[in-house]
C-alpha cells in the first residue's frame, strides 16, 4: 500500500516528519520560535483508514518537560470533535526518547494532538457568541505582536472585581476549554448561581492571553519567544505586550479574586497553586486562599490537594509570576488553577482522559466554589 501522508501546516500545528515508511512514521517536535522549549505537537495523518499506524516521535528527552512522557497517552480525533486516546508507550532510551502512539483509524483522516486543541477560529466564535449574550461587554486589551486583538470579556454588576484568565502558556488548550465552560455557565440567564455572580461580581475574562503563539503551534512562549508568565514585573511593549495590556486592565478596576488557567505536564491530577511567599503576606490573605482549595474539593472529585508544587518559602515568591504579583500588588486572593495533559487520577476515564468536557465542567464547579467562598 502507499505511505500516509502527514501535515501540520494548519492553525496550531507542529510536527516534523522524519521519515515514512508505509503505516509508520518517525518524527520530531519543533521548538517554539526564538525558544528552546518544545513538547506540544498536533498533526494530521491521511491515508488511513483500516491502517495499523505505528507513530514514533523521537527526541524527547531534550523537551521542556520530560518527565511529562511516562504515563502518557496521546489524544487522537477523526472528526476533529470528539477526542479519545490512543495507545501510547514511552522509552526514555530509544532515539533520546520515543513516544509510541499506535492507532487503527475508521477514516482516511485522523488527527493527533498532546491535547485536544482549541484553535483561533473556535476562540473567535467563543467571543463573539459571549458578546452576544445579554449584559455582556467586549474590550479589546490591546494587539499582540502578530496584530491579534487580546480580548476581553466583561459582564456582571458587582462590587468585587474577578479576573480569570487563560493560557499564557499556549500549548496548554485545556485553559481555554475552561474559559469555554465559564462562559457558558456565566452567559446562561438561567443559571441561579451565575445569576447570583453576576449580583456580586464585576467578572473580566480573557479566554486567551496567548493568541499569536496558539496559533503557531507554541508551548510556552509568543511570537517573540517570551514565557509570558515570567513577565508580570516588568512587561513591555516588545516583549510582553500580552502581559503589558492585562496588568494595565487589572490596574484600572483593582483585583479581588483572580484565576489564572494552565495545565501541568507531569503532574496527573488538577491542583491549584497560591501566592505563598510574597512580601507582603498576611495570615487573612493566606486562609482566603486555603478556604476556597477547601470548597472546590468538597464540591468535586475532579479536584484534589494532595498533589501539587511546593510553597515558595516566606519572602521567596517570584513576582515575574502572574498568581504572586497579582496577590502582592493588589492583595487579592489569586492562584493558578492546573490541569493534567494526562488524567486526573484520583478519578480516571479510560476512553479520553482528561478531556475538554471535563474541563469545562471543572470551570462550572470553580464558579460554584467561588460563590460559596463569597458567602461564607
Amino acid at each position: 500500500m502507499s505511505d500516509i501522508h502527514i501535515s501540520a501546516a494548519f492553525d496550531s500545528g507542529n510536527i516534523e516528519v522524519l521519515s515514512i515508511d508505509g503505516a509508520s512514521a518517525r518524527l520530531a517536535i519543533q521548538k517554539d520560535k526564538d525558544s528552546d522549549f518544545k513538547q506540544w505537537f498536533h498533526f494530521r495523518v491521511a491515508n488511513c483508514a483500516g491502517r495499523e499506524l505505528e507513530l514514533k516521535i523521537t527526541g524527547l528527552e531534550a523537551t521542556a518537560y520530560p518527565q511529562g512522557w511516562p504515563g502518557y497517552r496521546a489524544c487522537y480525533s477523526e472528526d476533529r470533535s470528539f477526542w479519545g486516546r490512543a495507545e501510547t508507550s514511552y522509552d526514555k532510551i530509544a532515539d533520546g526518547g520515543t513516544l509510541t502512539i499506535r492507532h487503527a483509524p475508521a477514516s482516511d483522516l485522523c488527527a493527533f494532538a498532546y491535547f485536544a486543541p482549541y484553535s483561533h477560529e473556535r476562540h473567535l466564535d467563543l467571543v463573539a457568541e459571549a458578546a452576544l449574550s445579554e449584559g455582556v461587554s467586549h474590550r479589546t486589551l490591546g494587539l499582540t505582536l502578530d496584530g491579534r486583538t487580546l480580548d476581553c470579556l466583561e459582564l456582571g454588576e458587582g462590587e468585587k472585581q474577578v479576573w480569570l484568565y487563560c493560557r499564557q502558556h499556549p500549548g496548554e488548550s485545556m485553559a481555554e476549554w475552561w474559559a469555554e465552560g465559564a462562559l457558558e455557565m456565566l452567559c446562561d440567564d438561567a443559571d441561579p448561581v451565575a445569576r447570583k455572580l453576576r449580583q456580586l461580581c464585576r467578572f473580566h475574562i480573557v479566554p486567551s492571553c496567548n493568541p499569536d503563539g496558539s496559533f503557531r503551534g507554541h508551548l510556552r512562549t509568543n511570537a517573540a519567544g517570551v514565557n509570558l508568565n515570567r513577565e508580570w514585573d516588568n512587561p513591555t511593549p516588545e516583549r510582553s505586550p500580552e502581559v503589558l495590556a492585562i496588568r494595565n486592565a487589572m490596574d484600572e478596576t483593582g483585583v479581588h479574586f483572580a484565576m489564572d488557567v494552565h495545565g501541568d505536564e507531569a503532574i496527573p491530577a488538577n491542583f491549584l497553586a497560591g501566592f505563598e511567599g510574597i512580601p507582603s503576606w498576611n495570615d487573612e490573605q493566606g486562609a482566603g486562599y486555603q478556604r476556597y482549595r477547601t470548597i472546590l474539593e468538597r464540591r468535586t472529585p475532579d479536584f484534589q490537594t494532595r498533589l501539587g508544587y511546593p510553597a515558595a518559602a516566606p519572602g521567596r515568591a517570584n513576582l515575574s509570576m502572574s498568581t504572586n504579583q497579582v496577590a502582592e500588588r493588589f492583595g487579592a486572593c489569586a492562584m493558578t488553577l492546573e490541569m493534567p495533559f494526562k488524567d486526573h487520577d484520583p478519578m480516571p476515564d479510560p476512553i479520553q482522559g482528561w478531556s475538554p468536557e471535563r474541563c469545562k465542567l471543572l470551570a462550572r464547579d470553580c464558579l460554584g466554589a467561588l460563590l460559596e467562598w463569597l458567602e461564607s
